[in-house]
């Protein structure tokens, strides 16, 4: 179990991007907007727990109930293209089943959107090259950023105004569109392997 910096700013990098906590700040707002408020730190703390735990349990999950990584990664990329659609097209596919602020805080912002299947299986992946305890605070960094994010996305909103919100929830949307169909390629040629 050895701490290594370079390790942890590495994987806090891929994590960062990954989940990319910017390009999420349209999808937050909105969010906010129909939901009228969002718990910051529920949000943070259940997206960091179901990633740690995923980076123990994940794979054995996956094998137990016979779903391999690949399938995990391309029914997620149909999740986040379906968000990516929301975003680009000004439409609501996700219709909730109420409005209350702590399922919106778990159902869709800590899972899928935060702790999605681009970063699960990207802890997967970066299980594979770098010590657990570092992943584990490349984790908990990207929470707290996540945390730090969400608590201010009302300034944040306020700076920007609401043609930026709309300029950067179609921008990102589409780039949003561009990591789920690369999720989808990548892993799509991995069940054809199979």
């Amino acid at each position: 179990m050895l701490i290594n910096i370079k390790e942890i700013v590495t994987a806090t990098m891929v994590l960062f991007a990954v989940i990319d906590i910017i390009g999420n700040i349209p999808i937050i707002i909105d969010l906010r907007v129909k939901v009228g408020h969002i718990h910051s730190e529920r949000a943070a703390i259940i997206a960091g727990l179901i990633m740690i735990a995923f980076l123990y349990l994940g794979k054995s999950i996956l094998n137990l109930i016979g779903i391999d990584v690949n399938s995990f990664a391309v029914a997620g990329s149909l999740i986040l293209f379906f968000l990516a659609l929301e975003m680009i097209l000004g439409i609501s596919l996700y219709k909730e089943e109420d409005s209350n602020p702590v399922t919106a805080s778990v159902f869709p912002l800590a899972f899928p959107l935060i702790a999605g299947p681009g970063s699960l299986t990207t802890i997967l992946s970066l299980r594979a090259e770098y010590e657990t305890i570092n992943i584990v605070i490349a984790v908990i960094v990207n929470m707290i950023f996540m945390y730090i994010v969400l608590r201010t996305s009302s300034k944040i909103e306020k700076l920007i105004g609401k043609n930026g919100i709309n300029i950067l929830r179609k921008i990102f949307g589409v780039v949003l569109l561009a990591i789920a169909v690369k999720l989808f390629t990548s892993n799509i040629q991995g069940l054809f392997k199979m």
